[in-house]
């Protein structure tokens, strides 16, 4: 992989460890249980992304 290629996968590791804390941040604060299911989806998303994108490394 060229140095190029790896400043996008670690620019969008970044984006995805960002995304997963700000959903795992809003699940905390939400009280309607329907939105924090629906949240928690979202970050589990996000985890398992940054994980495909690590394994690329």
């Amino acid at each position: 992989m060229s140095p190029k290629e790896l400043m996008y996968i670690e620019d969008a590791l970044n984006h995805e460890q960002f995304l997963q804390c700000q959903f795992q941040q809003a699940q905390q604060a939400l009280q309607n249980p329907q939105l924090k299911a629906c949240v928690r989806e979202m970050a589990n998303n996000h985890s398992q992304l940054f994980r495909k994108l690590y394994q690329l490394v």
